[in-house]
């Protein structure tokens, strides 16, 4: 199925060439690429190799999203992975909220993740379980640019699918099932203050996730859309340090910066 709606200026999928490690950078849940684009730059800064795709129906117009289902999104994330590991010899997976429900279909998919980054991943959201369940209206107010930092918006729907929604809850339920059996090193980042997915889901994974190799990184100054809020720049440290740590010898000094 073609989008049938124009892609939204700014909203457009990236791919920066790098080094041995690939990282795919997963927006979230009515969200586009721009959401991820500061941090997939920098991280392409360090030498690495970055992909954000562009969910199928986002980024276009709130009807086309309302004709996709979670495995649609679940497909765009697969191609986006398969991409980086044609072109490198290890794959990092980033998620900002529903990108980071992806990141652990992805790992649970993928055994041979590298590692993943969940910032604000999307596990259960009671609210939106209890919307999910009516009948009407057909479409809801957006829920994009919970952010903390003035001035700031995210690129992302104005109203949201209840169908949609239904699709969320559907993928959340079948994500949280295969937490436990995930492995891979996890670095879990999450606001303190969060409008969209309550903290709780970050503890919930974190509990879960069977990996030995767990670090939990509160952001005291940011809301869900924390990639562009006031943390941004601690996001790009701690996710470059714990891409750094785990690949080793292979991504050599990287790029001036």
């Amino acid at each position: 199925m073609a989008d049938s709606y124009p892609v939204m200026k700014g909203a457009e999928p990236f791919f920066f060439e790098g080094n041995e490690v690939g990282v795919l950078v997963q927006h979230g849940f009515t969200g586009t690429p721009q959401s991820m684009r500061e941090l997939g730059e920098y991280l392409a800064h360090c030498g690495f190799t970055v992909h954000g795709p562009r969910l199928k129906g986002h980024g276009t117009h709130p009807e086309e999203m309302e004709k996709t289902t979670y495995k649609d999104w679940i497909a765009s994330a697969e191609e986006g992975y398969r991409l980086l590991k044609e072109k490198c010899s290890q794959v990092f997976v980033v998620g900002l909220s529903m990108g980071g429900t992806l990141a652990l279909h992805l790992a649970h998919r993928y055994p041979e993740t590298r590692g993943i980054v969940l910032i604000n991943a999307a596990m259960s959201m009671e609210e939106l379980e209890k919307v999910a369940r009516q009948e009407e209206p057909r479409f809801l107010e957006g829920i994009g640019s919970d952010i903390k930092a003035p001035g700031v918006k995210e690129l992302a729907y104005e109203k949201t699918p209840l169908k949609s929604v239904r699709e969320l809850v559907r993928f959340m339920a079948e994500t949280r099932e295969k937490v436990s059996s995930i492995t891979c090193p996890a670095l879990i980042l999450v606001s303190a203050e969060d409008h969209v997915v309550p903290p709780s889901n970050s503890r919930f994974i974190y509990d879960h996730l069977s990996s030995d190799d767990k670090e939990w990184v509160e952001l005291q100054n940011s809301y869900h859309v924390a990639t562009l809020d006031n943390d941004k720049d601690l996001i790009k440290r701690e996710t470059e340090k714990f891409i750094r740590r785990l690949a080793g010898k292979e991504i050599g000094a990287g790029r001036d910066r």
